[in-house]
């Protein structure tokens, strides 16, 4: 029973974004899978040797972190099958197979690290982290976060499979780069895939922007129609009448008396 309810509250912090240490998890989180996500970035850069050996240590820590909260996230679910297979914890195991296939093949691991920046989704799903903010501010956020996440990904991606090959791709500015332009479909000719894992990955992430991008831009201008309609509604209840008494100017259409003061309208 008391094991029961140490899992139970474990598994609570975890999710939670209300309460003061469920903020400090998730946020601890959330800026281990950044730092992690700034260390990638920056090794694809030409840096000293010991700093890349530091970069590499700050990798394997934030790695040890992410097994030990998956393991403990599985160990305290309540529906231990139907956790394992959902959304979240998929992503969490794809983050987290480095640690597992660390001696099978080092350009697969190099490959999977990039999906990392996905364990934001779970922060940025929370209806909590917007609980102060207006459902428009949500999910404009969240189509950023999108954005953000396919464009960075597949930037990843791209460098570290065109990168031993081709030139061109120097560095992650130069995968950042053609991703944005790829993806606006404005394309740019001096920036282009060699390889046929390059072009496949690059016909992928234009398919991926087009099915996720359009659908989520569709809920923001349907959320912005259905908020100017109840503003309009709103305005159409009320009428400009100035009272002669304290100077209110807009009061209910079918209103005689001002609403403040009493005067008649």
């Amino acid at each position: 029973m008391l094991r029961q309810k140490i899992s139970q509250k474990i598994n609570f912090y975890l999710d939670d974004l209300a309460t003061p240490i469920g903020k400090l998890i998730n946020i601890t989180i959330a800026i281990l899978v950044l730092a992690s996500a700034i260390s990638f970035v920056a090794q694809t850069y030409e840096i000293a040797e010991i700093t890349r050996h530091r970069l590499n240590l700050l990798d394997d820590i934030i790695l040890g972190v992410f097994v030990f909260e998956y393991f403990l996230r599985l160990i305290c679910a309540e529906q231990k099958l139907k956790h394992l297979f959902s959304l979240y914890a998929i992503i969490d195991l794809v983050a987290i197979l480095p640690f597992f296939l660390g001696a099978i093949d080092v350009t697969f691991i190099r490959l999977l690290r990039w999906f990392r920046i996905l364990r934001l989704i779970r922060l940025v799903e929370s209806k909590a982290l917007f609980a102060h903010k207006t459902e428009d501010i949500a999910i404009l956020f969240r189509i950023l976060f999108t954005l953000f996440a396919i464009v960075f990904v597949f930037s990843g991606l791209v460098y570290q499979i065109e990168h031993p090959s081709n030139p061109m791709f120097h560095n992650f500015l130069d995968a950042f780069y053609f991703s944005i332009f790829t993806m606006t479909t404005v394309g740019y000719s001096n920036v282009m895939p060699q390889s046929d894992a390059g072009k496949l990955t690059t016909v992928i992430m234009v398919l991926t922007g087009i099915a996720l991008i359009p659908v989520q831009l569709g809920e923001l201008f349907k959320r912005l129609v259905q908020t100017a309609n109840q503003s309009d509604r709103a305005n159409d209840m009320m009428k400009e009448s100035i009272c002669s008494g304290c100077g209110l100017s807009l009061h209910d259409a079918d209103a005689e008396f001002c609403k403040v003061c009493g005067t008649k309208l």
